[in-house]
């Protein structure tokens, strides 16, 4: 394999731009010289680290070589004699010159090196090369390369791929089904913020190699997740010596940034980190109109309407630091430690206007400042043993991930017409703290064409909320703790998990079969000091608010790819998968987003099923990749936010309404998309995609019944233009089809964000301009309807914003970041494939 050489030969490099072997021990023999220049065939553009290997004929043994400099040049030196000669790059075919006597200097002359397509399983040509790789279970893309990502965050990034979806408060989601798990570097992260996605806001995309979209699942991975996995590959160079990149940003409506990439590899360690602060000053704004509809006649008012104003400012610290040490040629060890600090300052404004029998009744004033303290850490601890050069493998994974959220907010709600009076004065204090034990061991065993793997994976998070909510009591100006929502609730899921898949070719067939077979225990506990029966008749069914659930599954998954040619394959996808709910979801104790607004946990919660088929086609043409699939998706017991009337009010007559998350009977969902990658010219490159899918419900809770049937769609495209003294221009566009569930419609969104780039100082700095949501249309416009209420609203969570960045790179050639270096960092790449 091509990849234990080039190792050897980076360990036996002095520098990164010229090596020298040591000197034969016949000091009488002189060395010869061999030089030469290496280029990529297609575009003639210099090979930087391309590797000349020098094996010598008489004694196996012995190999020696060196790698080209940034203009493609090699220069070594050996001692006379016959070697087999060869010229690698990653994932290019390799260039071969067996059995040549080499008694005297040579040149070797131009060298052009072709992509190997059969390895690269579907990367297109597109300028960059590595904008996508298909393999058996995945696609691989290469964002950190994207202009419209520069100064922005992992979310932001992420909203570029293709199959992803990113709303405007964050949430995540995969062909239109929010139920995605989120893995850093192929494993659950403090860095996704576990399973929030409010870590991803904050942390840089410049750390980003790559992502994996994973929408049919090997055994490999953990059975979470019933639309699929979206697994982020953080950057770690393999090329030794000192290199790295400082990126400082600066945008309007008020943000900075900067973040510092350093790695340095000797012959014994690899020392990686990525530093980087943020701030921010972002506004927001929400409208929200409700009508009730007064069934019992009790109605107080029939219409409330509310403007919203956010100002939301926050800091943030993070640093990933990590140490790899090379026991020897075939194993070592990785120590790494994240570190994230983030401190935010929010302000709601909420204006709202009461009306009774159509004429205005009472005008209102709600100021709420929320103070938020948070930290995260994460220690992690990997061994790997590449056995042999087969490919035979051990891996073991330690991991501990510590998360601790303080939110204290104080809320002020004042009547301003007719007359100026207090309505409430609240003071709230929340803690979350949450701890994540993970323990994984996988083994890899090639036998010939197949390969056989097997492992274990064990989980164990438990999760504290801490919630004190103390209202003033005007008569006696003291603060009243409010004993039905003040609570304390402790929320364990521990997963234990074996794992075993065979997968193998038969010339143009490949397949990769496996079983996961998973124990997943879900426990809460209530340790509030007051009376919670309010609690359960408030959640209208027999509950129990202290539960100790135990589920043992079964996950099959079965992967094929057919090969009808060197440029077109067809694949065949089938994973069944689950959804546990989180904490949130199943927490008891209600949570305000106002004081008629609240969302409610579900304790009686039980994990969702999928089985899930995928059939998908890829076409290769010399200037054009298509890519295409057609997919099912049957879930059970699947999750949905329903709203209700509470049929309590406030203290100034207003109905209180909450969310609270049900297990509907089923959700079925089929669709089609198709992507295609153009490269016209070699200053165009052109991408695009769509996704259409058409999902039913059914299933009733309290009596309603919440079925539906609906379609949507979501489309993107992506244009890069090289101007002339090296500029590019980006435009990305991405709209979001309308969509309905049993209670809601939400209209359709418009999203265009444009960048410009350009070298500077000899291509070692890259200027970027960009402007997030060109046209200011990022709004999530929505109707609900109940048997209770109508609810019209808007809400933007970001405004149109403009970035300047600037990046430096140290010992870090341009060309090389294009041409990618095909690191298989906890991505899983060594998997098996077609």
């Amino acid at each position: 394999m091509k990849k234990p050489f080039l190792i050897t030969l980076l360990l036996l490099s002095i520098n990164t731009f010229a090596q020298r072997p040591q000197r034969p021990q016949n000091q009488e023999q002189e060395p010869i010289k061999i030089t030469g220049k290496v280029l990529d065939k297609d575009d003639g553009l210099p090979l930087e680290y391309a590797t000349l290997v020098l094996h010598s004929v008489k004694n196996p043994e012995k190999v020696t070589g060196g790698i080209t400099n940034i203009d493609g040049v090699f220069e070594v030196e050996a001692a006379p004699g016959e070697y087999n000669v060869s010229i690698e790059y990653i994932s290019y075919k390799t260039y071969k010159l067996p059995k040549q006597q080499l008694n005297k200097s040579i040149d070797l002359g131009t060298i052009k090196l072709a992509l190997d397509v059969a390895q690269l399983e579907g990367v297109e040509v597109v300028g960059e090369k590595t904008t996508v790789e298909v393999r058996l279970d995945k696609k691989i893309y290469n964002i950190g390369k994207d202009l419209t990502t520069s100064g922005a965050t992992i979310s932001d990034a992420l909203n570029n791929v293709p199959s992803v979806n990113v709303d405007v408060e964050g949430g995540i989601s995969l062909r239109g089904n929010e139920n995605v798990r989120i893995l850093i570097n192929g494993k659950p992260s403090a860095l996704a913020g576990f399973g929030s996605t409010d870590a991803l806001q904050e942390l840089p995309a410049d750390a980003i190699e790559k992502v994996e979209v994973i929408t049919s699942p090997s055994a490999r991975y953990d059975a979470e997740g019933t639309a699929g996995i979206l697994n982020i590959v953080l950057k770690r160079e393999k090329t030794l010596g000192f290199n790295g990149s400082v990126n400082v940003n600066i945008g309007y409506p008020s943000r900075s940034g900067i973040s510092v990439n350093a790695n340095l590899r000797t012959d014994n360690f690899n020392i990686f980190n990525t530093l980087g602060y943020r701030y921010s000053n972002s506004p927001g704004h929400a409208f929200y109109n409700n009508t009730y509809i007064d069934v019992d006649g009790n109605q107080v008012y029939d219409q409330i309407n509310e403007e919203r104003d956010y100002t939301r400012s926050g800091k943030g610290l993070n640093n990933n630091f990590g140490v790899e040490y090379f026991i020897n040629k075939k194993s070592s060890i990785t120590g790494s430690f994240f570190l994230r600090f983030q401190d935010g300052d929010d302000l709601t404004e909420n204006y709202s206007n009461y009306f009774k029998d159509g004429l205005l009744s009472r005008q209102s004033f709600r100021e709420e400042i929320e103070l938020e303290d948070e930290e995260n850490y994460q220690f992690s601890l990997n061994y790997m043993n590449n056995i042999d050069d087969d490919g035979q493998k051990l891996t073991a994974d330690l991991q501990y991930s510590n998360g601790d959220e303080v939110e204290t907010s104080t809320i002020d709600d004042n009547n301003t017409f007719p007359n100026s009076s207090l309505n409430t004065l609240e003071s709230v204090y929340q803690n979350e703290i949450e701890d994540e034990y993970l323990i994984q061991a996988d083994y890899v065993l090639p036998l010939g064409d197949a390969q056989f793997e097997a492992g274990y994976r064990g989980t164990f998070e438990r999760e504290i909320t801490d919630y004190k909510l103390d209202s003033l009591n005007r008569n006696t100006g003291l603060f009243v703790t409010n004993e039905d929502l003040t609570n304390k609730f402790e929320y364990h899921e521990n997963v234990n998990a074996l794992y075993t898949q065979y997968g193998n070719k038969f010339g143009k067939f490949s397949f990769l079969a496996g079983l996961r077979l998973e124990n997943t225990q879900l426990k809460g506990e209530v340790t509030s000091e007051y009376d919670t029966s309010s609690i359960e008749e408030a959640l209208g069914q027999d509950v129990d608010l202290n539960f100790d659930k135990n589920y043992l599954g079964l996950f099959p998954t079965l992967n094929f790819i057919f090969e009808i040619g060197e440029m077109e394959n067809i694949s065949l996808g089938y994973n069944r998968r689950i959804n546990r709910p989180r904490g949130r979801f199943i927490n008891p104790f209600p949570s305000r987003s106002s004081r008629a607004n609240i969302f409610q946990g579900n304790p009686d919660l039980d994990p969702a099923y999928s089985n899930s088929f995928d059939l998908g086609y890829l076409k290769r043409w010399d200037k054009l990749t298509l890519t295409s699939s057609v997919y099912y998706k049957r879930e059970t017991n699947s999750f949905e936010y329903i709203q209700q009337a509470t049929g309590q009010i406030t203290t100034d007559s207003v109905r209180i309404i909450r969310s609270i998350p049900i297990n509907l009977s089923s959700n079925e969902r089929i669709g089609a998309e198709a992507g295609i990658l153009y490269n016209p010219k070699k200053w165009l490159r052109i991408n695009s995609s769509v996704n259409f899918f058409q999902f039913s419900s059914d299933g009733e809770f309290d009596g309603v019944d919440y079925g539906t049937d609906n379609t949507s769609w979501f489309a993107r495209f992506g244009s890069k233009v090289s101007l002339p003294k090296k500029i590019e221009w980006q435009t990305n566009a991405f709209y979001m089809g309308p969509r309905q569930n049993a209670q809601t419609k939400t209209d359709g969104m418009l999203s265009i964000n444009l960048a410009f780039s350009k070298d500077i100082m000899n291509d070692k700095g890259t200027v970027s301009f960009n402007v997030s949501d060109l046209l200011n249309s990022r709004k999530r416009q929505s109707y609900t309807v109940s048997d209770d209420f109508i609810s019209e609203s808007e809400f933007q969570y970001r405004p149109r914003s403009i970035t300047l960045s600037f990046r430096y790179r140290i010992n870090q050639a341009k060309e090389r970041e294009r041409k990618g270096r095909g690191d298989d960092n906890g991505g899983g790449d060594d998997e098996m494939e077609g």
